[in-house]
């Protein structure tokens, strides 16, 4: 059972959020309305994973973000997913930075499955990826011309994006119409670009994603 503290600054949402995640067979260990009630609530409850908005009390500006990013470092085993209507490129960048592992962000407009967000947040709890497509796509926006980055070509480029999103080679295979060796090849040749060697201390999948996304930011 994955243990999930919830901060967001409507008690409607927030209730309906915890009781869409109980149903599902998980524990709600923590429901607050501020960033610092957060930070306050990991520490004494250390959750599998966090579930963020972003723009809460007092300012309602980033307060969640920024308590993500804190998170992050404070308590690295513990999962965040960021959900929020908003993508906030200054510090989303920072969230996916260092430490690839358990690190989601997706927005709430964009979430018509309540399967599909289950399974993010059981992916992040775990120590893997969501991204929405639109925040991928805004943080790619704001990448220099000039970095690494452009070593691959814009079918590599298309591959790292769906990558980002979370999706496995069968389903970028499926997504691009093409056969899965000629997505391993380009999966391959990004790796081998963006200087990532194999190593057993990293997940070399989910650090092209970071590197993508951080280059240049």
């Amino acid at each position: 059972m994955t243990r999930i503290a919830i901060a967001e600054d409507s008690a409607i949402l927030r209730d309906g959020l915890a009781q869409l995640l109980v149903e599902r067979g998980h524990d709600v260990v923590a429901k607050v309305g501020t960033a610092d009630e957060l930070l306050d609530a990991v520490s004494d409850l250390t959750p599998d994973v966090a579930v963020v908005d972003i723009r809460m009390p007092p300012s309602f500006t980033d307060e969640g973000l920024v308590a993500a990013v804190s998170l992050r470092r404070s308590h690295p085993d513990v999962g965040v997913l960021v959900f929020s209507q908003w993508v906030e490129t200054r510090y989303a960048t920072e969230l996916l930075a260092g430490r690839a592992e358990g690190v989601g962000y997706l927005l709430k407009d964009r979430v018509t499955d309540i399967a599909e967000f289950d399974a993010a947040v059981r992916r992040v709890a775990s120590g893997g990826t969501a991204l929405d497509p639109e925040v991928v796509r805004q943080l790619l926006g704001r990448q220099r011309t000039s970095s690494t980055l452009d070593r691959l070509t814009a079918r590599e480029r298309e591959v790292l994006a769906l990558m980002a999103e979370g999706h496995s080679n069968t389903a970028l295979a499926q997504h691009l119409s093409i056969t899965e060796r000629a997505v391993e090849k380009h999966v391959s040749a990004i790796f081998t670009k963006l200087g990532l060697a194999p190593s057993q201390a990293q997940h070399r999948r989910v650090m092209a994603v970071v590197t993508y996304l951080n280059s240049g930011a």
